[in-house]
């Protein structure tokens, strides 16, 4: 049976051994009383690491690096903080292979729990994804466990037997940050919305462009979900009967997700019925389940694109803003599902320091290739979709062009000439 703590007694000098590693649940799914009392306490542990994901809280900041040292698969959130100021050390990894490079490296695990819906039993609440195997695997594994936490269903079971301590707490579930969608985002969204097909099924991933998308998908039929983070926005899409998850080919009736965030409307949804299910990232991002769903549609965002494909979904600049993350896992799959869509999402420019137009289409990355051009699929931007499957390096140059701005197109031609790429 598991050791129950109440948060105002526990030490974490009693539980964590000085130089071991501890993670938890990103985003909505932190155990904001384990990671904060974490942070008051550190200096009491003899030095820690910390291995983090998304990081919506102040538990993440560079000032809590004085005792611990912080490692991520991303710079997203509050994350990016931690690599500006020199405190963050990067795993450049597939997400689909994310979980199983944590075992080794992780000795305590904190997980943020609700109370499930038969006595005695518990629920990942909003996050299972890359915490699932380190149940099994971790040294020790602390439970918050939230009575106003969510008791979504999940592909896999936690049980008491397979927890340490509990520390029961209650405590209102934080919103995700606010997104701002712009007239820029919603012409990208409308491009996309005339690509999806009635009875896709879909991913998105977090931001103001995959808000825009659901958005504009009010229109459609019969769609599905499968998806490492679920919104707000497929929330609104099953109330308006838009998404029924009928035609997935795999798990009908129901949507995947092995993250969730949202607000009141998405936390009942996860707690009051069985249309959402948790699951590991086994699961999620498994190219083979991928692959069978029906028109899988991926919409993932980048930074900057090249001429010839290739995608940088992490660097901007010398900034560490996003992953590799699970970008190439859900293009792959889209390839290989039956009407599957790959997207990429960008805007063809932003503004510089200096309020110049910089473009996102660009003859060579200025930041890593975190999707191959193999693995570029539909690329697009406010001006339209650049289809790059199929296509040669010279067809896929003048199909960028095309949905570069057109104040940056003549410039971009000009380099593409001198790099040979329009040649033929």
């Amino acid at each position: 049976m598991p050791r129950i703590i109440e948060a105002d007694t526990l030490d974490l000098s009693e539980l964590i051994r000085p130089g071991e590693t501890v993670t938890w649940g990103q985003a909505s799914g932190e155990p904001l009383t384990l990671t904060r009392a974490l942070m008051a306490q550190r200096r009491d542990l003899g030095g820690i690491n910390a291995s983090v994901g998304v990081g919506w809280h102040d538990t993440i900041d560079p000032a809590n690096a004085d005792h611990v040292h912080f490692t991520a698969y991303c710079g997203t959130g509050r994350t990016r903080l931690l690599h500006k100021a020199g405190k963050l050390d990067i795993l450049p990894v597939h997400y689909s292979r994310f979980a199983d490079y944590l075992p080794p490296r992780i000795d305590v695990l904190m997980l943020h729990l609700a109370p499930g819906r038969q006595p005695g039993t518990y629920s990942f609440g909003l996050a299972c994804e890359y915490l699932w195997p380190l149940v099994r695997s971790a040294r020790l594994v602390v439970a918050e466990v939230n009575d106003q936490a969510s008791a979504t269903p999940g592909l896999v079971e936690i049980a008491g037997r397979d927890i340490d301590v509990i520390v029961p707490t209650s405590r209102p579930l934080p919103p995700p940050p606010p997104v701002t969608v712009t007239d820029q985002h919603r012409a990208i969204a409308q491009v996309i919305a005339g690509l999806v097909p009635n009875g896709a099924t879909l991913q998105v991933g977090l931001g103001a462009i995959p808000a825009a998308i659901l958005d504009a998908l009010d229109g459609h039929k019969k769609l599905g979900v499968h998806t490492g983070l679920f919104v707000d926005g497929f929330t609104r899409l099953i109330e308006r009967g838009v998404i029924d998850n009928s035609r997935k080919g795999i798990d009908t009736g129901y949507s995947v997700a092995g993250l969730i965030t949202g607000a009141d409307k998405t936390i009942r949804l996860c707690h009051e019925t069985d249309q959402i299910r948790l699951a590991p990232t086994s699961y999620t991002h498994d190219l083979s389940r991928l692959a069978a769903l029906n028109a899988f549609t991926s919409v993932n965002s980048a930074i900057e694109v090249d001429l010839t494909g290739q995608i940088n979904t992490e660097l901007a600049g010398k900034a560490y803003v996003g992953a590799v993350g699970g970008g190439p896992d859900f293009a792959r799959g889209a390839a290989l599902s039956q009407g599957g869509l790959p997207i990429c999402a960008l805007p063809a420019a932003r503004e510089g320091r200096d309020g110049s137009l910089v473009s996102s289409i660009v003859p060579a990355l200025t930041g890593p290739v975190s999707i191959s051009r193999a693995d570029a699929g539909i690329i697009v931007t406010e001006y339209g979709a650049a289809d790059l499957r199929g296509k040669t390096l010279t067809e896929r140059a003048r199909a960028m062009l095309g949905v570069a701005h057109p104040d940056l197109r003549e410039d971009l031609n000009r380099q593409a000439q001198s790099a040979g790429l329009l040649s033929g």
